[in-house]
């Protein structure tokens, strides 16, 4: 569904990715791994069309994304920090979002939005909202158009138990469906029973790309907080 090719990105002096080539699948949720400054932000830039690599490039269902940014539509992304129109309700956000996709009312997936009960409080200006529920309007705007790839960059951050727990859930429904999942996260606990697929990146480099049963195979460990800590010691 998406493949990456010696996809190379500078900034200056600084490689922030050195020629990476991988191929992300359909069905698979895949954790995005690697310490500060690794290339995981930049990577997730280039995927969405936000940064134009130097040299390489992505296709997305075969087609190069250079040529036809209208694969966007078919993402669903949530950022780690949202930002929205402080003097806009809740409400509004949504309303806005969907006159500007211009969504069919058939693919509009409001089950999140419910889940997390955003619809009681709908009147409520962004400004005013915690940390923690503005998260939960990311997220809900990532999964609202029923896209075929979800990217999460540090999903569950600022949510509390049962809320996490809820995104957990929805994130191994949209899975069932066949869906390409991307999370990015520091939290790794969170992700042991959700992820199928690790990728590793390192100083813009590659590291791996594999399965997570070979992963803890590879290192003798059964969680994936323990795996990783085994894989950055031994870099």
């Amino acid at each position: 569904m998406i493949i990456a090719t010696n996809v190379h990105k500078r900034f200056g002096k600084l490689h922030a990715l050195d020629n990476i080539s991988l191929t992300c699948s359909k069905g698979q949720t895949i954790s995005l791994i690697g310490p500060n400054g690794s290339g995981k932000t930049t990577f997730i830039k280039c995927l969405l069309g936000m940064v134009m690599p130097d040299s390489g490039f992505i296709t997305f269902n075969g087609n190069n994304i250079a040529h036809d940014w209208k694969y966007r539509s078919k993402i669903g992304y949530m950022p780690q920090t949202g930002r929205y129109p402080d003097n806009m309700t809740i409400g509004q956000v949504f309303d806005m979002m969907k006159d500007i996709r211009k969504a069919d009312a058939a693919i509009i997936d409001e089950e999140l939005f419910a889940s997390f009960g955003l619809n009681r409080i709908m009147d409520k200006r962004m400004r005013a909202l915690s940390g923690g529920t503005r998260q939960k309007v990311s997220a809900c705007l990532a999964f609202l158009f029923n896209p075929d790839v979800l990217i999460l960059d540090e999903p569950t951050a600022g949510l509390d138990p049962v809320s996490s727990e809820i995104l957990k859930e929805k994130i191994r429904k949209e899975k069932q469906k066949g869906k390409l999942i991307l999370i990015s996260s520091h939290i790794l606990s969170e992700l042991d029973d959700i992820v199928s697929e690790v990728i590793y990146l390192q100083d813009g480099s590659l590291k791996f790309h594999k399965s997570l049963e070979q992963l803890k195979k590879d290192t003798g460990e059964e969680r994936l907080t323990r795996a990783i800590a085994r894989v950055m010691q031994s870099n």
